[in-house]
């Protein structure tokens, strides 16, 4: 069928279903068996059919914003403001405005009449305001998967964070660690869900026991620093502390200071203030690392290894997937993936 244009009724005849129940599986809406959903969009693959978005915007009113919600904390985390630049950004490139939302959230129905689709960072399955805006009637991306119940279809970006921890611990045992921790994140978010599991098989793998330690999920530098000096102070053989939230690294630099500690070796301590007459003893070393990179890793002293997340890009692809269901260019339900990558300082003894 090159010769005219694919419509809905003709994907609807060659799927053998009505012409209702081929618009359903398309939208990810309705009661249509998951079968009959895929084979209606193979059908329509198959004969290049092409939604009229501008019929379908029509038909739904279109307010042309989207919506944006963040964890409650997230107004002073770098990692966060650079995600939503990002959102923003993208979104403006398909002529939509990105709304805010308040992170107490509101009713589904009063949402769903002021945007046309919304953005969900890192849900926590414990946040009231989710499910409401998972059901609100317009479509959803999720940024990381909402690990609660969920009525609608949603499309998500996700990261391999259990890979990006194992890189971590990799990484400090590589550098001389035999003793890693984690201050890992609370929380039912899927990050900090996947962080605290992915602690524990770690060192069920390697026959290690990681020293996990939870903290809360946007920890001040403040509460890192408290949480790892009573780490080290109980459990002396810690050699290596991997800190997850974001921002937060600055204070486990500041624990291994006041007890002694030099971040950046495992070793002994044999560093010299002058002359031999003149050595200060120090304690052994301590490698530190953090989950999420941004200014307070780069910007220490020394400049903590840390997983770069790319959270500006992170929030394009967060809008670019939203952009791309709102346009038809793809399924409510798609599922794509971010990469991070392992940035590694003195820190870890890392040249960097």
């Amino acid at each position: 069928m090159t010769s005219r244009t694919v419509t809905l009724l003709d994907v609807a005849r060659a799927a053998g279903v009505s012409k209702s129940t081929a618009s359903d599986a398309l939208q990810g809406s309705g009661r249509v068996a998951e079968a009959t959903r895929d084979r209606v969009r193979a059908v329509a693959e198959e004969l290049g059919y092409r939604p009229n978005s501008a019929a379908r915007r029509l038909r739904r009113a279109s307010t042309g914003a989207v919506g944006l919600h963040l964890p409650a904390t997230a107004t002073r985390l770098d990692y966060y403001m650079n995600l939503a630049f990002g959102a923003v950004e993208r979104a403006q490139e398909d002529g939509l405005d990105m709304v805010l939302l308040a992170p107490s959230g509101a009713a589904g129905g009063r949402i769903a009449s002021r945007v046309d689709g919304l953005l969900v960072i890192d849900p926590e399955a414990g946040d009231s305001a989710v499910p409401g805006l998972l059901d609100a009637g317009v479509p959803v991306v999720t940024g990381e998967r909402y690990l609660g119940p969920s009525a609608g279809p949603s499309a998500a970006v996700v990261c391999d964070n259990a890979a990006s921890l194992t890189a971590l611990l990799d990484h400090v045992t590589e550098r001389g660690a035999r003793r890693p921790a984690v201050l890992a994140p609370s929380g039912s978010s899927a990050w900090a869900t996947a962080l605290r599991a992915t602690a524990r098989s770690w060192g069920l793998t390697h026959g290690v026991e990681v020293a996990l330690r939870t903290v809360p999920f946007a920890a001040t530098p403040a509460e890192a620093e408290e949480t790892t000096r009573a780490l080290l102070t109980a459990d002396p053989a810690v050699d290596a502390v991997i800190c997850a939230p974001d921002g937060s690294a600055p204070g486990v630099l500041r624990a291994a200071a006041a007890l002694g500690r030099e971040a950046g070796t495992t070793g002994g301590g044999d560093a010299a203030a002058g002359p031999p007459e003149n050595a200060r003893p120090t304690g052994p070393g301590l490698l530190v690392a953090a989950c999420v990179d941004g200014p307070a890793t780069r910007g220490a002293v020394p400049p903590v290894t840390a997983v770069d997340l790319r959270p500006a890009a992170y929030g394009r692809a967060c809008a670019e997937l939203l952009c791309d269901i709102l346009a038809d260019r793809a399924a409510p339900d798609t599922v794509r993936r971010h990469a991070w990558s392992l940035e590694t300082r003195a820190s870890t003894g890392s040249p960097g």
